[in-house]
Formats: C-alpha cells, sequence, structure tokens
C-alpha cells in the first residue's frame, strides 16, 4: 500500500460531487487499501476519495474503536435522528475544528469491499464520522455546517522539543491532536489488515 497526498481547501474537486461507483474491481480496492493507510498515518477518522483527488463514492473509516478499518463504497445516509452540538476537525482543513450540529444517530447504507450490501444504525463517533465523509463526496465540507465563524477554532502547532519545560516526560505529547476526531498515536501506526470490517 502506499500513501496518497490529502487535498487541502481549496482545492475545486472538495466542491465537486462524486460519482456512483459501478464495479468494485481491483484498482477500487487498491484506492481504498491506500486511502486506509492515508488516513491511519495522518491520524484522521475517516476519508472520502475526493479528498485524494478520486470523484468516485468510496469512503474509509476507524474509529477508535475499531481494530479494523472499514471501506464503503456508494454509502448513503438513509434516515437522520435527533440534534447534538459536536466538535469537528477535517484533514483537508488542517489547523482548525469547529462546533457543528450533528445527528443523535443515523441509519446507514452502503457495499463493502466484497459488493455484499450493509445496512446499520450507528451512533456517536461512527455516526458523526458517516456523515462527514458522506457530506465530502457531496461536496460538503463541515465548514458549512457552521452556524457562525465564532464555531470555529484554530488549534495551535504543538510546541518543538526544545521548547517544552523541563520536567515534562520526553516525547510527551501535549498537542490538541490531528482534526478529523483524531485517534492515539498507536491507532495511527495500525497496517491496514488484510480482511475488513464489515457490519
Amino acid at each position: 500500500m502506499s500513501l496518497l497526498p490529502i487535498l487541502e481547501l481549496p482545492h475545486p474537486l472538495l466542491r465537486k460531487r462524486a460519482r456512483k461507483v459501478r464495479s468494485v474491481d481491483k484498482k477500487l480496492l487498491k484506492l481504498a487499501f491506500d486511502m486506509v493507510d492515508t488516513m491511519d498515518n495522518a491520524g484522521g477518522v475517516g476519508l472520502a476519495a475526493n479528498q485524494v483527488g478520486e470523484l468516485q463514492r468510496l469512503i474509509v473509516i476507524r474509529t477508535p474503536e475499531d481494530d479494523e478499518a472499514r471501506i464503503y463504497i456508494n454509502p448513503e445516509i438513509l434516515k437522520r435522528d435527533g440534534e447534538r452540538e459536536v466538535e469537528e476537525g477535517c484533514l483537508s482543513v488542517p489547523g482548525y475544528r469547529g462546533i457543528i450540529t450533528r445527528s443523535v444517530w443515523v441509519r446507514f447504507g452502503a457495499l463493502d469491499h466484497e459488493s455484499h450490501t450493509v445496512k446499520f444504525k450507528a451512533e456517536d463517533l461512527l455516526a458523526q464520522a458517516l456523515e462527514h465523509e458522506v457530506d465530502h463526496l457531496d461536496g460538503i465540507l463541515y465548514l458549512d455546517h457552521l452556524e457562525s465563524h465564532e464555531k470555529l477554532i484554530k488549534i495551535e502547532p504543538a510546541p518543538e522539543a526544545e521548547e517544552l519545560d523541563e520536567d515534562e516526560a520526553p516525547g510527551e505529547d501535549n498537542s490538541a491532536g490531528p482534526d478529523n476526531g483524531s485517534q492515539d498515536s498507536a491507532d495511527q501506526m495500525k497496517e491496514t489488515p488484510a480482511s475488513m470490517k464489515v457490519n
């Protein structure tokens, strides 16, 4: 597998609607596995294909609770319920996080990497990640959900090693963490498994 460059705002592909996938072939699966590696390396929870320059309806997700990543093709939010305020970031909008409204739970449908239809109800971070990534496929960024610019938070960069206080443990991470609902550094280094998780 290989790492792919993640497009950042204002790249025009981030505002394009991705096309429906017609067939799940080796080329698509290679893209999906490369996206998993790219997402993990960047410390993200999800990644959509147009974030790496491919206008195909393909997303990958790995929440901190997931041992293995999830690959979803032609994903859809079938139903939403409730509202809750969440803090959200995006690998394509580095350096910022925002407070937006997401659903309490969603009913989700897609094809998995073996072309099987999957449908399930998702809550909490998984529901948030699914909504975020499906939005990407429609050219929508979380910034579009901000009620006001005051809801956008600039993330201060982590201090350089030489600037750390003497009593801080070497290697201690005091940063806010990478955006898009970050995982711990141990999770970031996970390898793509041979078989992908299907719910």
